[in-house]
């Protein structure tokens, strides 16, 4: 699944991140709205002068991080962004999925988040009056009223249930037809990820469960989850679907899985062929 490389350094950069788009080595990461501009075909854009006059029309700059010792930024450009010249396009971050290496799009994937903040958080919330940047941290503040705002980050859970040899995966109403995954549901506030975990269980399904097991976490950049996965067994109960929120859901097994989210990008991907591999291997023996 995706993750921020082991050598990547979150630590913001003092500079002033328009003077640091100068720099040479400095890795780019072009976006217009919530599109990521860049080539069509070929090695991927990294620095200013593979971008050349796009970088022109630049509205903002942020630091975002260090890659391997280079300064990583993360830049926009009006939306609609100006005419592209020709082998440049701009598409969504889901359509770069496997088009780019996975260290550059998961250091996409950050500095789109940490650019949709900057956007959404250039008034204070309390009084109106433009923010300003915290020097030296990753924070916006009013210099009227000191109110202070850092990168939104919505923790979700997500659990994939068990009941003996089988996996209870479900169909969103917003996935593609045919596809399926494991329960998903953003926290309340107050609650903790295991409640949370008996309550969208409940709530999308219909089922109790017992024994939730962390598996692992992954930040996912639509718009600013943090996805916390489990595993957990079934209790009690037969499915009913809330159809508000899931089109189907239904008990599978190792060997009759469904269409399920793409390899090697969403932790549910990775949940779900980890707990197959497991059951697979209990059966055998």
């Amino acid at each position: 699944m995706l993750q921020l490389p082991d050598a990547y350094d979150l630590s913001p950069s003092r500079a002033a991140p328009g003077a640091m788009l100068s720099d040479p080595d400095a890795i780019i990461l072009l976006f217009a709205g919530h599109t990521l501009v860049q080539r069509s075909d070929g090695p991927p854009a990294l620095t200013a002068g593979d971008y050349g006059s796009l970088l022109n029309a630049w509205t903002t700059c942020e630091s975002v991080g260090r890659y391997r010792g280079r300064p990583c930024l993360a830049v926009s450009l009006p939306n609609p962004p100006p005419p592209l010249p020709p082998g440049w396009e701009a598409q969504g971050l889901r359509q770069w999925f496997g088009r780019l290496p996975d260290d550059l799009t998961s250091i996409a994937m950050q500095a789109s988040q940490l650019l949709e903040w900057v956007r959404t958080h250039r008034w204070c919330g309390a009084c109106g009056v433009p923010t300003v940047r915290v020097p030296g941290e990753r924070a916006m503040q009013c210099p009227r009223c000191g109110l202070r705002n850092y990168p939104r980050i919505s923790p979700a859970m997500m659990v994939l249930v068990t009941r003996g040899h089988e996996l209870l995966l479900a169909s969103n109403v917003n996935f593609p037809p045919g596809r399926y995954s494991a329960l998903a549901g953003f926290l309340e506030a107050g609650e903790s990820v295991e409640a949370a975990i008996h309550r969208e269980v409940a709530e999308e399904v219909g089922i109790q469960v017992h024994r939730p097991r962390y598996f692992g976490s992954q930040s996912w950049p639509f718009p600013h989850s943090l996805m916390i996965a489990f595993t957990a067994e079934w209790l009690a109960g037969d499915i009913h679907v809330d159809p508000t929120e899931i089109r189907d859901a239904r008990w599978f097994t190792p060997d009759t899985l469904p269409d399920l989210p793409p390899a090697n990008v969403s932790i549910s991907r990775a949940l779900v062929e980890h707990v197959a591999h497991q059951l697979r291997q209990g059966r055998s023996r």
